[in-house]
Parts: C-alpha cells; sequence; structure tokens
C-alpha cells in the first residue's frame, strides 16, 4: 500500500482545483494512504472529501518553526509519493525536510512531484503578450498535469458524488434553497460576483437573463457587500432566492454541488462546480486561468486580441469601451444555452 502526501496549503480556489488529482491518484492506487497538509483555517474545503484520510493542518501563526515542526512529524510517516503542489516557501521547507535538496529522487525518480507556476511565463504573458502557457489554461488540469506522466495516471474523470458537508450545512441549505423551489422545478445557481470588478458580468445582464428564462427559478450566490444581489432578485422575486451574506463560504459551496446548472465568472465557485462536475456555463472575460476543465461546463466568451490581460482582474481596462470581453457575452446568448441534464 502506498502512502502519498499532497502539500497545498491554500488558498480557496487553489485547493478547490487541486483536490481534483485525488480521483486520478485512487484510481490508480486504490489501497493508496492519502494524506493532505492545508492551512488550518483551510481544512474545512478538504474534509469534505472522504477519500484523504488524514489532515496535517498548519497554523499561521506557528511561523516557520512550526513550518520545520510539521515537516519533522512527517517525516517519520515514510511518504512513497510526495506532491508539492503549491511550491512557496512554506512548501519548500517542507520539501528540505522530507527530501533534501532532492536526494529521495536521485533511487526512486519522480517520488517527489513539484507543481511549479511559471512565473516567467506568466510575466511574458501580461506584459508583452508572448504566451507560452496552455492555451485555454485549464485550471483543474493544471494541478493535474505535474503527475500526470510522472506517476502514470490515467482517469481524473471518474464520477464522484460522495462529498460530505457537514449536516448543519446541508440542513441549512435544505431550508434556504431546497425547500423553497417547488417539486421537479428545474433552477440555476448563478455567481455574478468576483472579487474584482473587472471580471464581474454587468448587473443589467444578470437581470435580463433572469427575465428571459422565465421558465426557471434562480438562487443567487455572494458575499455580504454584493448588495447588487437584491437588484438581480428585484427582476423575479418569486423565482429568485438571494443568498448574499446569508451563507458561509462552504454553505455556498453546498449550494452548487446541490445545482442541477451553475453559471459562473472566473471565481472560486466556478472552480467548485468545475470539481463537482456541474453541468452550467463558465462567463469568462479578460482573466487567463479561470477556464473550467469538465466537458460539461461551455465557456462563453469572445476572442480579442487583449485578451488575456490580467491574473485576477485587479489591472485597469486596456480598451476604451470598458470590459468589451464580457460586455459582448449577451445574456440572450446565455439564456440560450442553459440546457439540463435528462
Amino acid at each position: 500500500m502506498k502512502k502519498i502526501l499532497i502539500i497545498r496549503l491554500s488558498s480557496i480556489g487553489d485547493i478547490i482545483q487541486c483536490m481534483s488529482v485525488v480521483t486520478g491518484l485512487k484510481n490508480k492506487f486504490p489501497d493508496s494512504e492519502l494524506h493532505w497538509v492545508v492551512r488550518a483555517d483551510l481544512a474545512s474545503l478538504v474534509k469534505i472529501d472522504p477519500r484523504i484520510d488524514k489532515l496535517w493542518e498548519f497554523d499561521r501563526k506557528e511561523g516557520f518553526a512550526g513550518v520545520f515542526k510539521l515537516g519533522s512529524k512527517l517525516k517519520a510517516e515514510k511518504y512513497d509519493l510526495i506532491y508539492d503542489a503549491h511550491s512557496n516557501i512554506r512548501s519548500n521547507i517542507l520539501k528540505l525536510v522530507l527530501c533534501p535538496f532532492g536526494i529521495c529522487n536521485l533511487f526512486n525518480i519522480n517520488r517527489l512531484v513539484t507543481r511549479h507556476k511559471d512565473r516567467f511565463k506568466r510575466f511574458l504573458l501580461f506584459n508583452f503578450g508572448i504566451n507560452y502557457l496552455p492555451n485555454p489554461f485549464k485550471a483543474l488540469d493544471s494541478f493535474r498535469l505535474p503527475i500526470l506522466n510522472k506517476w502514470n495516471l490515467t482517469d481524473f474523470n471518474t464520477p464522484f458524488n460522495d462529498w460530505h458537508f457537514p449536516d448543519s450545512v446541508q440542513s441549512k441549505i435544505k431550508q434556504l434553497v431546497l425547500d423553497e423551489i417547488p417539486e421537479n422545478q428545474k433552477w440555476v445557481a448563478l455567481v455574478p460576483s468576483a472579487a474584482w470588478e473587472l471580471k464581474r458580468w454587468p448587473v443589467s445582464y444578470w437581470q435580463k437573463l433572469v427575465d428571459l428564462r422565465s421558465d426557471l427559478f434562480f438562487v443567487v450566490l455572494g458575499g455580504p457587500s454584493d448588495t447588487f444581489c437584491e437588484d438581480i432578485k428585484s427582476v423575479a422575486p418569486e423565482r429568485v432566492i438571494n443568498l448574499a451574506g446569508k451563507t458561509l463560504l462552504m454553505e455556498s459551496f453546498c449550494t452548487v454541488w446541490h445545482a442541477p446548472f451553475v453559471i459562473s465568472g472566473d471565481t472560486g465557485f466556478l472552480h467548485a462546480a468545475d470539481l463537482f462536475q456541474k453541468h452550467g456555463l463558465a462567463v469568462i472575460g479578460p482573466t487567463a486561468f479561470g477556464y473550467p476543465s469538465n466537458e460539461n461546463m461551455k465557456v462563453m466568451e469572445v476572442d480579442l486580441p487583449c485578451r488575456p490581460c490580467t491574473k485576477d482582474g485587479s489591472t485597469k481596462c486596456k480598451l476604451k469601451e470598458i470590459k468589451k470581453c464580457l460586455t459582448d457575452i449577451t445574456p440572450e446568448l446565455l439564456a440560450s444555452n442553459i440546457t439540463f441534464q435528462e
């Protein structure tokens, strides 16, 4: 039986993307014991996958001394395979303890695999428009590819539906969403928010989409500051449930898991829908790394020479016609592409 360690400490979106490797590992090594190192405040995300046998939670307050202490505990586990899916200072310290200067790969090739971030290639893309990165850059695949060939993995896409959300989370979503939607009524989860304004499809477009598909119910996900979600609900309050500010992160992810169809921009919720192999639409505008890997998610985008212009949407639009990459994606186009699995 192989003992495998995954190192991915943060962030929310990257942890969700990295969780997609578990299926490939379990298909290749069905009797393996799988461990994961994660930041303590984000451990609940990884806990929803029952195939992960042990979580090692790291508290940032412990500093680098805590990293070395954790490394010594991990070393005692004698892992057969180690995947550093983070490649930052802390994960490099853990690797230094577990496999000093890569010596474990001298006698057992590819026992240790690191996912590199290709920082120079990203610099060329966003500063000079020179792209040596995969196009499109599929978020989940970027975590799968480093171990795909080196560990001879074959299947990452076997359906998995046994996600273990806490009972309290399931109960709250049942009360707020599932019990409020009529039986046999088709519904769509909408994710209109994003960390940066540049990535957001216009609110008026979301409103038009709700108006166009009068046959559907909609559940809107957002944070406490996303007051515009109420504007979306106002179009058809009898058919729209606004969860903005009413659900915690894990509860929102649970809503995505239950949703028959999901429409989202480049956000962590899109990655969750991708991981859960949901049917849906990915509205991709200025960013480069949010493309879904799941074939059930259809990408909605327009081809512009300025795309992609940003890693995360934190920059300014380069065109006078602000957010043309998003405003050219019409509500009518999305409305016509909402189709449900029979």
